[in-house]
């Protein structure tokens, strides 16, 4: 199982890890299905650590190798830019990025302001679903 986040900067496909961590995944899918991300920004990127997006209505404009989430609130995820064991037991890991690792560099890249917002958009245009368990 895996989702391709179409973003204004590239691809980034994601293979979820659905066996392992089923309810965070299908809460994931289920985001992705309803177009919930469709049009949402990466509004927290802060370089050599992680790009944080999900957050619906954030106030400021309308997986690296690991992809986690945090409970609350639950369509918020961010991808690591690299590994960070201090954060282990913390979060839900329950995907990896499996290609893409170059629009990441270039995400990691752009320009923040002070709280770590990306002084250019970066946003997600849409969600692929490949082999969607939940689809009827």
């Amino acid at each position: 199982m895996s989702v391709t986040l179409h973003t204004n900067v590239g691809d980034i496909k994601i293979e979820l890890f659905c066996e392992q961590t089923p309810r965070t995944s299908e809460n994931f899918l289920a985001l992705c299905a309803s177009g919930y991300y469709d049009n949402v920004h990466f509004h927290r990127n802060i370089k050599g650590f992680m790009i944080q997006g999900g957050l619906i209505n954030s106030g400021w404009r309308p997986l690296s190798h690991i992809l986690t989430a945090s409970l609350p609130p639950p369509s918020q995820f961010f991808i690591s830019y690299k590994a960070h064991a201090h954060l282990n037991g913390k979060y839900t890991v329950f995907g990896q990025v499996i290609d893409g690792m170059d629009v990441l560099d270039r995400m990691e890249k752009v320009p923040v302001d002070a709280q770590d917002r990306p002084k250019t958009d970066i946003k997600i245009n849409k969600v692929t679903i490949h082999a969607n368990p939940l689809a009827g």
